[in-house]
């Protein structure tokens, strides 16, 4: 397997789907990185040389955020929204729907599994 931005990449797929693997490349970066690397997209990473992926390398190394960097500048962007306390902030301080999706159904993604909260026993009747 091929190594690129700290991730292994699949041989056996082409080079324009296999570097989507490394986050902060979707499949326009990716093509867009074959074309400056003059790298035909359809063509495998197997079949890629030495020289070609070191180039590829350096490209996404210059140009491109990922994977470590990527994730450590999102959580500053979510801390600093939530030390500034705004609205954005309180929701994801709170663990809820940031961009105003309805919390009384679905939701589950973010608020977890649900915890059942028991109901007034019926007094019995005479």
């Amino acid at each position: 397997m091929a190594r690129v931005a700290g991730v292994d990449i699949p041989n056996d797929k082409r080079g324009e789907i296999a570097l989507t693997y490394v986050l902060g490349i979707g499949r326009t970066s990716a093509v867009e990185i074959l074309q400056k690397a003059s790298i035909e997209p359809n063509t495998k990473i197997k079949d890629l040389t030495d020289e070609q992926l070191d180039v590829i390398r350096r490209i996404i190394d210059d140009e491109y955020q990922t994977e470590g960097n990527l994730r450590a500048n999102t959580r500053m962007n979510i801390k600093r929204l939530m030390d500034i306390g705004c609205y954005r902030g309180l929701r994801h301080r709170r663990g809820l729907p940031a961009r105003g999706q309805r919390t009384r159904t679905n939701s589950r993604t973010r608020k977890g599994p649900r915890r059942t909260i028991a109901g007034k026993k019926k007094a019995p009747t005479k």
